[in-house]
Formats: structure tokens, sequence, C-alpha cells
């Protein structure tokens, strides 16, 4: 039997979903264009007022938001409600230190925790289960939100957060966690430790809920087969809310897209023409529930297509495929967005030339970052331990950009090769997509 967590809203009618997309979308153009001067410039410059808007048929005449215009609009700038209404933020890290920041009010994220808890109920989760969340915390959103969801729920919910290995496969043992929530090179990385330490019948998870990164298919049936469990996708961003966006049921099929809260279209990346259903193109996000930050048309750079047919499992929300790849540069490492622009920018300020390359890699399930850095010619007549020194400095300086560890190797001069025209910056080498 499906599980549903509102099955009056993930069961309701196209008719009624599109009745909430219109009204709500009115509403909250309306909103951003009276309180967030940022927004009400951009509709201005396109000839648009909230007048214009009058049904999701009209979306189209809204600009597009980008991850640029949340950087130049730091960090209040997109800000729709007054700052004491708000109770939280959350955040990722920006392309050249900017970070994007989230806003919340005690709404926004009782909706999010809603929307996460949809996903859990859909993986089989009860208030009888045991959440086992090993996201990270803090401003990350995949703790705090499926956290969130499991108490909707009304699960046991462990934060347990990530890394600390032995500590998560104690508590997985001792406590009889059920479901286990983090990345899925995580989950692989679990998986391993616990067969190498005999522990398998010791552990009585029975579903996962990975997003966060890529992932292939094999990589799921590989964590399915390890842990003797069933692996759910789930798909969100900071800018959107966090986890939950979308979320995939039982059959598998494609994640369904909470459309009582998000708006998405499929655009043409180069044009922004907006594409028929099926297929492939830039995924595009309007929030139309969200009171503290409300996206209008941000373009998430992720592509994939969307599935409006009938899905088994009952639910009526439209399907979106896993992100085939980007329509930018960015990186998703170990579930954290790594733009080259970041490491640029400490490379510069290090005193480095703009002469670099990237390799991505995956190794036992775990994604690897690594970063080639050319030296200047006084750089390379230093004494090796001067290099290695310098070396050890870029990994800490790399860490508190990213927030993730990149191992630095200094190259010679004129080592890496030079392009005529766009330079290869980025060697990716975990065939994801």
């Amino acid at each position: 039997m499906p599980n549903y967590y509102q099955p009056e809203i993930e069961c309701a009618s196209r008719e009624q979903i599109r009745h909430w997309q219109d009204e709500r979308l009115v509403h909250t153009v309306r909103h951003v264009y009276e309180n967030v001067e940022y927004y009400r410039k951009k509709m201005q410059k396109k000839g648009v007022t909230p007048d214009d808007i009058r049904s999701v048929d009209d979306l189209c005449k809204l600009p597009f938001l980008t991850k640029d215009d949340l950087r130049d609009a730091y960090p209040y700038g997109l800000l729709a409600k007054p700052l004491s209404d708000c109770v939280r933020i959350q955040s990722t890290s920006g392309t050249t230190g900017r970070r994007v920041v989230a806003f919340y009010t005690q709404h926004d994220i009782d909706l999010w925790d809603e929307c996460c808890a949809r996903a859990i109920v859909a993986a089989g989760g009860t208030k009888d289960d045991v959440v086992h969340v090993s996201y990270g915390y803090g401003l990350f959103t995949g703790g705090p939100g499926l956290n969130g969801g499991s108490h909707k729920v009304g699960s046991l919910t462990l934060p347990m957060s990530s890394g600390n290995t032995e500590r998560q496969i104690q508590f997985m043992c001792d406590l009889g966690s059920t479901i286990l929530c983090c990345t899925p090179s995580y989950a692989a990385y679990l998986a391993e430790s616990i067969i190498e330490r005999g522990l398998r019948d010791q552990i009585k998870l029975k579903a996962g809920i990975f997003g966060a990164e890529a992932w292939s298919e094999e990589m799921r049936h590989d964590i399915e087969e390890k842990l003797g469990i069933k692996a759910y996708d789930i798909y969100g961003l900071t800018e959107i809310s966090g986890p939950g966006v979308s979320f995939e049921c039982a059959e598998q099929g494609g994640m369904h897209i909470n459309e009582d809260h998000f708006i998405a279209e499929i655009i043409d990346p180069n044009t922004g023409e907006v594409l028929p259903d099926g297929e492939k193109g830039e995924l595009v996000f309007t929030s139309i529930t969200k009171e503290a930050f409300p996206l209008l048309r941000y373009r998430t750079r992720d592509i994939c297509a969307l599935n409006r047919t009938p899905c088994s499992c009952g639910r009526t929300h439209v399907r979106m495929s896993k992100p085939m790849g980007r329509s930018d540069d960015m990186l998703i490492v170990k579930g954290v967005n790594v733009f080259p622009s970041q490491i640029e920018t400490v490379l510069l300020a290090q005193g480095y030339p703009a002469n670099y390359q990237i390799i991505v890699s995956r190794e036992n399930n775990s994604d690897l970052l690594e970063v080639l850095v050319e030296m200047t010619p006084e750089m390379f007549s230093d004494a090796l331990s001067t290099v290695s020194a310098r070396e050890h400095d870029l990994v800490g300086a790399l860490k508190a950009m990213l927030g993730i560890y990149a191992k630095v190797r200094l190259v010679a001069p004129k080592t890496i090769t030079r392009s005529e025209g766009k330079a290869v910056r980025v060697i990716d080498k975990r065939n994801l997509y």
C-alpha cells in the first residue's frame, strides 16, 4: 500500500493543484513586488506588474532569478519579511566567498518540515520508526530538513550529523535505526564499514533517503544490496528551501515535486524558452508559499526533464528525473557546491597564477577532490620543504572557502596544458550522468 503523509494534497486532482498554484502565485508575486525592492526593479525593468500575473499561464512574463542575483542582493536584498519575523537562516557556500543565505519564518519551517515528512512517509516511515539523520547540521540544509520532517511524522529522530562513523554504527545497532538519511556516498561508506566489522546482521535498516549529490542507478543497487534496504532519492537546494522540494515514491520513477509549494518549469538554458514536458532542459523553480525568501523563476542550472504521466503510487504531482548534468560549471562534491571561481579566488589571494586544474574522482563510492596548481618561477625554485608548506597552507585556505578537504598538488610552471579556447578547468572522472 502506498504511504502518504498528506493524502488530500499528495493525491489531489490536477485541477485542485492548478487552483492552488494560480492563487498562490498571484499572492506571492504581489508580496515580493510590494516588499522587495530588488524584485520590484527587476519586474519594472521587464515592464511587468502584479496585475499582469493572474495565473500560472502568466509565469513566463516574470524575469528569471539567478545565483548572481542572490550574490548581488546578499545578505538582505531579497528578504520579503521584516527580520524580526525570521527565526532561522540556512546557507551554502557562494561562488566568490559570498554565501547564499536563505531566511525562514516559523511558517516557512513548518511547511519545509511537512515536505520532508512526505518524503519520509513515502519511504515507509511511521511514528514507530527510528530515523537516523547523518546529513550535516548547522548551516547545511540536509540535517535540519530531515530532522524536522522526522519530527512531523513522529518518528524517534537521531540527529547524528555527518562523520564519526564508529558512533554512527554504534547508535545504528544499539537504537535500531530503521531509516537512514545521508548523502549516497556516505551511505556507501557506512555499508562497507558495517560489513567490514561483521555487523550486517545487527542492522535493522529498511530504507534510506539519499540526496545532496549525484549518484547512479548502479550505486543505488549496490547500497540496497549491501544494507538490505530500499534507497530513495530526494532533491532540494538551499535557495528554494532545502531537501524535500521533490522526493521518490516506492515506484522510483522520478521524484514527485511538491507542487502545492513549488512550480517547476524546464527551459532551454541558452534561450530561456519554456520547453514541453518530457524534453530535457534546465530546471526552474518558483516558490509560492514561502514568506521570508520566496524566489520567482529561479534557475537551478540542473538539467532534467518533467513527467506528468500518472504514477502508480497514486500521487498526482509532477515528477522530475534525476539531474542529468549542469548548465554551469558548478560541481557537487560530497554534497557541497563547488565552483572553480571559488578555488581561483583562493589561489589569487595567495599569490598564485590563475593556472590550475580541478580533478574529481570517486573511490569506494566516496568523492575525491584534487587541485593542481602551477607555481610561479620564483616559487618553483623554493626548497622542497617550502613547497610542502605551501601545499599545506593551500589545503587549509581551500577548506575554509569550500568547507571540504581538497588535496593540493603544486606543479612546475607551464605544466598544465593551455587551451586556445575556454580553459579546461575541471576533469570529472566520476561518470555520474
